[in-house]
């Protein structure tokens, strides 16, 4: 496989990949120090003051905002999402949410929540330097979830509606970074969108409003044109994070992703080349590496245990063990929400450990 850097989008600027062209690809420059852990983004409570003070003590080198659905409506990953949008206001349905013809009180409860989110932010990260990543849900996904106004069909039934909705989300994101940028000076803003739905678009499986049809599947180039322009909206490092099967990495990097984030059991034989095709080009690799759907009483995850895993996968990809510590990011698979605060924090505290140790692991197996 070629060693060449990644060659991007030129609006994409101060984006790792462009940074990889720069620096040549021996020593690629990520906004995350070597050996690095995270977090994907949802976590369990309803408070964001502690919650933004937990991870701020778990993962001091590279912390995130928490999302905290269990809040409820306007909390979710979609109208946690919805409230950047720029002149496309949303409300709740049984179901989950659709435009509205004005903003109305799910709108403002989004709005709220998402201020308490970047108040606790603030304040937790007073003084705070370093790499600071934050999650938006990704268009697709949006357009998934997004009921239209007449027909109650997803918005990504409707062409003109998902060009909106791009527009929207990318206008609102480049705010949202910047308002991000002002309360964390020192921060070096990493934007990860999440696009779990992402795969289901691709294979026609997302139903219409009477369940008795699906969507038409979207193909790769009308995805990957839906999601460069959120993902060049800022001057941010950006990471798509996709939970599911069959991620696209190859369409991700297309579309000028800087990271790729996923679970690592959801990586089969099928997906392995495609990503080492996107590890070489010198995309950043976030693996969820640590299970948080284990069963009560199941042994805990042995540090080495973890770290071996993502070392497994580098090595199955024969890539350079020198990169490895650099490129890769360790973090705990989707579903912290779910868990209780005390397990969330252990996950976190685990995976930093893990990443400490897993670029000493792969110096052993050479």
């Amino acid at each position: 496989m070629s060693t060449d850097p990644l060659s991007t989008d030129p609006r994409i600027a101060g984006s790792i990949a462009a940074q990889v062209a720069q620096a040549g690809p021996e020593r690629p420059a990520y906004p995350w120090a070597p050996g690095s852990a995270t977090g994907v983004g949802s976590m369990p409570g309803t408070d964001p003051g502690p919650a933004c003070a937990m991870v701020l003590d778990e993962l001091p080198d590279f912390p995130f905002l928490p999302e905290l659905p269990g809040r409820g409506a306007g909390a979710d990953m979609i109208g946690r999402t919805a409230a950047l949008l720029v002149d496309l206001p949303v409300e709740t349905t049984p179901g989950g949410w659709k435009f509205a013809g004005r903003a109305g009180r799910d709108q403002r409860r989004a709005d709220s929540f998402l201020a308490f989110d970047l108040d606790a932010a603030q304040q937790a990260a007073e003084g705070y330097r370093g790499p600071y990543k934050i999650s938006v849900c990704g268009p697709l996904t949006l357009a998934a979830h997004i009921e239209l106004t007449r027909s109650l069909n997803p918005a990504l039934a409707d062409p003109g509606a998902v060009a909106d909705l791009v527009n929207s989300l990318a206008e609102g994101l480049a705010r949202h970074v910047q308002q991000l940028r002002e309360r964390i000076p020192g921060a070096d803003i990493v934007v990860q969108l999440d696009e779990p739905s992402l795969p289901f678009v691709l294979a026609g499986r997302i139903p219409t409003a009477s369940a008795l049809n699906m969507v038409r599947a979207l193909d790769e180039p009308a995805a990957r044109d839906s999601l460069a322009p959120v993902l060049a909206a800022t001057t941010a490092s950006t990471v798509v994070h996709c939970c599911a099967s069959d991620y696209p990495f190859l369409l991700v990097k297309d579309a000028g992703a800087d990271a790729v984030s996923f679970d690592l059991a959801t990586v089969g034989r099928a997906s392995l080349d495609a990503l080492a095709e996107v590890a070489d080009a010198g995309l950043g690799v976030l693996a969820g590496v640590l299970p948080t759907g284990a069963a009560p009483g199941e042994r805990p995850r042995v540090l080495r245990d973890t770290a071996a895993a993502a070392v497994t996968l580098w090595r199955r990809m024969t890539l350079d063990p020198q990169r490895l510590a650099d490129q890769v990011v360790l973090t705990p698979a989707s579903g912290l929400a779910g868990l209780s605060p005390q397990a969330a924090r252990a996950a976190l505290a685990h995976c930093r450990e893990a990443a400490r140790i897993a670029p000493e692991l792969i110096e052993e197996a050479r």
